[in-house]
């Protein structure tokens, strides 16, 4: 009886804020294993599945595309910058789209240039190196430290460097959350493209340490758990789990590494998979989480 009047007694349990969560470093939610994979024609969905969570929570947002020309031009619906730009309700404010190509630089003002102009929202694109280019962004600071914030980077194989991760990820220099980041690793053909790498500062800046040359003879999953063991444990993130995307053949196409502060963000995103071969929802709040405060 008196355990009972115990559990009685305490408190009922409030969802904390999104991004001004302080917890403990050591935490990691685990997941229930999922009934089906995403496959790669399904990707760019998974990511807007997510990022149209994401601002249903934080009614604001800055989103940074690292990569955000379309892989395949003639298939619009996998450009995640595309869809991204479509979620509606549009609470996300700022767009910040970096492409090194030419044609993909083209593409990407054509999609600013068909995107609704309003006064609140900001889509801007810069050409070159995104290693390179976000400084523009980074030392303006431009993006305050209360605002939501996240990180796409779909490399192909090599292109992020680690020094430029890291940049990302120690932006926030107060008590606020860090940026959010979904980082692409290559997946089944990551022996034969770190067997064809020709000029060894690729793979150098790529992993950003010492023992890079190893790389060529580790395993594929053996740099998958290094690489999410290092976002905890070198860029601080509290949550870090790759998220596999698959061809048809079932082979690992990329592993999707999801690094939040935030404990329920990893729930969203087993929900963001699940459903990302489904019907598109609509954007109601209320079936998804009790009413929370505007940031």
């Amino acid at each position: 009886m008196a355990e009972q009047r115990k559990r009685r007694a305490e408190p009922a349990y409030v969802e904390p804020k999104l991004f001004e969560i302080e917890v403990a470093r050591d935490l990691e939610p685990q997941l229930r294993q999922l009934p089906y994979p995403i496959w790669t024609e399904n990707k760019a969905k998974l990511i807007a599945k997510y990022i149209f969570l994401f601002e249903l929570i934080t009614k604001h947002g800055t989103y940074i595309d690292g990569f955000a020309g379309p892989q395949q031009p003639d298939r619009p619906e996998m450009w995640a910058a595309k869809l991204v730009l479509e979620i509606e309700p549009q609470w996300l404010r700022h767009f910040y789209l970096f492409e090194k190509s030419k044609a993909g630089c083209d593409l990407l003002r054509f999609l600013k240039a068909s995107q609704a102009a309003t006064r609140d929202r900001e889509v801007e694109v810069f050409c070159g190196d995104f290693n390179r280019r976000v400084d523009s962004i980074l030392s303006s600071r431009r993006i305050g430290e209360k605002e939501a914030t996240f990180c796409l980077l779909d490399q192909r194989t090599f292109e992020c460097h680690w020094s430029t991760v890291k940049k990302l990820a120690s932006y926030k220099t107060g008590k606020s959350n860090k940026f959010e980041l979904f980082y692409f690793l290559a997946g089944w053909w990551y022996r034969r493209a770190v067997t064809a790498v020709k000029r060894d500062s690729v793979l150098e800046n790529w992993w950003g340490r010492n023992d890079w040359p190893d790389l060529r003879q580790k395993k594929l999953l053996t740099v998958k758990d290094e690489m999410v063991a290092r976002f905890k444990s070198e860029l601080g993130y509290v949550s870090a789990k790759a998220w596999p995307i698959l061809d048809k053949s079932g082979r690992d196409m990329y592993f999707m590494i999801h690094a939040t502060d935030y404990l329920g963000a990893p729930a969203l995103m087993e929900r963001a998979y699940s459903e990302a071969v489904q019907p598109a929802e609509r954007a109601v709040q209320q079936s998804l989480f009790p009413a929370q405060e505007k940031f």
